[in-house]
């Protein structure tokens, strides 16, 4: 079998820090037309404890006020970024990501809510010509993480990939919808297997492996540009192979060993875990 990751064309994410828009005839142009709206949401009962799973079942039953308590602000900052659009001139759906499954199209902005995994879930549905502003939930509070430190892992989404919270949400999207600024544009990964090219688009990474984690994986791999061979072939017996882009370089790669790149990098980087 033949697996071959490759660039496919730039995806536009809104960051924390949105590039200008120069021209002012551009944005009283994108100004005049109602802007259409795809709200993506996490699931605000992900946390759920149903009465099979009372909380005399936790060893700890902080852990369980905790989870609820993390459904609670998730609902919250749901209930917030909707109200915000109610009051803007805009057309708008929602939609939890767990029912997304056909492309999306006829939007002119993706809204997510959740984390960078929501985000990554609209990613595999999108070509490059929508951009998508991601709302960070619920981010990590160094106080909450101090304060459990002794008890359990306090740490919420990264948000790497995300522009806003709902302390900022308002201000990123006025900035959008009055053509202030435009999002940058991340490298995606298109991969192919056996020459067949598959549909989603990779944004973050790609595991190559055996399904069974404890099985030896063996492959060759070679590594071409512009259909020119830049290293000989390399046949490897690991854990599997990781390919991740600049964007994805902070999650697993850097976790495994690897090192963070340029966000706006258009280059991949490659390692096999032992």
């Amino acid at each position: 079998m033949t697996i071959a990751p490759f660039f496919q064309l730039k995806f536009p994410v809104f960051r924390s820090s949105p590039s200008k828009l120069s021209s002012l005839t551009e944005k009283k142009e994108k100004n005049m037309a109602r802007r259409k709206l795809l709200l993506l949401l996490k699931p605000f009962d992900v946390y759920h404890v149903t009465q099979s799973k009372p909380v005399s079942h936790f060893t700890n039953p902080r852990v369980f006020h905790y989870l609820d308590n993390r459904r609670k602000v998730h609902k919250e900052a749901i209930n917030f970024c909707q109200q915000i659009l109610q009051k803007k001139a805009v057309d708008w759906k929602p939609i939890l990501r767990n029912n997304l499954s056909q492309p999306i199209h006829n939007v002119d902005l993706v809204v997510t809510v959740g984390g960078d995994g929501t985000l990554l879930q609209a990613s595999h549905f999108m070509d490059d010509s929508i951009p998508v502003l991601g709302v960070n939930s619920d981010p990590t509070q160094a106080e909450e993480v101090e304060e459990f430190s002794n008890e359990f892992d306090a740490t919420r989404s990264t948000g790497y990939l995300c522009a806003a919270t709902v302390k900022n949400f308002e201000q990123v999207l006025d900035s959008f919808l009055e053509g202030q600024t435009v999002p940058s544009k991340l490298s995606r990964m298109s991969i192919s297997v056996n020459s067949k090219s598959l549909s989603t688009y990779a944004l973050n990474d790609i595991l190559i492996a055996h399904p069974c984690p404890a099985t030896v994986s063996r492959f060759s791999l070679r590594i071409e540009r512009d259909d020119q061979t830049c290293l000989s072939l390399v046949n490897c017996r690991s854990s599997g192979l990781r390919v991740s882009t600049a964007a994805g370089s902070t999650a697993a790669m850097l976790s495994a060993g690897g090192f963070a790149m340029p966000m706006l990098s258009r280059d991949l980087q490659y390692m096999a875990s032992t």
